[in-house]
């Protein structure tokens, strides 16, 4: 009996053998490749990780500068944030922050960089849109009518359309156009309507501007 076992067991190592043969390369580059991919998920999850606690400190440097209205120091924490993490949430949101510092400042043109990337660069179309409505207040405020009007053609999320129409209206009258910008006006009071009582202090200034080109 012991010979037929032994008989039993060379014929299933010589099986073995033989299916090792045609396809242990095979296993064995399986094997390599999903450990490679478990080791190089693990690294692009703690690369992932560590960059968003780098990101996550720069943004709160940003805030801590534009709270102390420290306008330099956010404005390069926030260079820094564009330069290194483009991509991020936090990216956008500390170009929002430091031109915020800028215009404070009284730095335009740094806070229109900074404004002009987030618009045109940023990640999140909400995002987008609040910047490109505070770009084109900052182009308003350095009198460059045409281009703050450029940057408010486009249609915006529902939720800034009263702003972009009030703000519309704004450059609209700068540049002497009433009729337009009664228009622009009337579109934002109807847009604001739909925002219930939160909305009545900016529907009342909106609508003394509008009066006053009436008259």
């Amino acid at each position: 009996m012991m010979a037929v076992y032994d008989l039993e067991e060379q014929e299933q190592i010589s099986e073995l053998k033989a299916w090792w043969a045609q396809y242990g390369n095979l296993v064995t580059t399986l094997a390599v490749v999903a450990a490679l991919a478990s080791v190089g998920w693990q690294a692009w999850q703690w690369y992932q990780n560590r960059n968003a606690t780098e990101a996550g400190t720069l943004y709160y440097a940003v805030q801590q500068a534009a709270e102390k209205q420290e306008a330099q120091k956010a404005r390069d924490a926030a260079g820094r944030l564009i330069g290194d993490y483009p991509s991020t949430a936090y990216a956008q949101l500390a170009a929002l922050i430091s031109a915020g510092a800028q215009f404070q400042a009284g730095e335009l043109d740094n806070a229109q960089a900074q404004l002009e990337w987030a618009a045109d660069k940023g990640q999140d179309p909400a995002l987008r849109d609040l910047a490109r409505l505070r770009l084109a207040t900052v182009l308003l405020q350095k009198g460059e009518l045409d281009a703050a009007l450029a940057r408010l053609q486009a249609v915006p999320a529902s939720i800034y359309a009263a702003r972009f129409a009030d703000l519309r209206g704004d450059v609209l009258a700068a540049q002497g156009k009433a009729a337009e910008a009664r228009s622009a006006y009337q579109a934002a009071i109807d847009a604001l309507v739909s925002e219930g009582e939160q909305a009545t202090t900016l529907r009342e200034v909106v609508r003394v501007k509008l009066e006053s080109l009436e008259g």
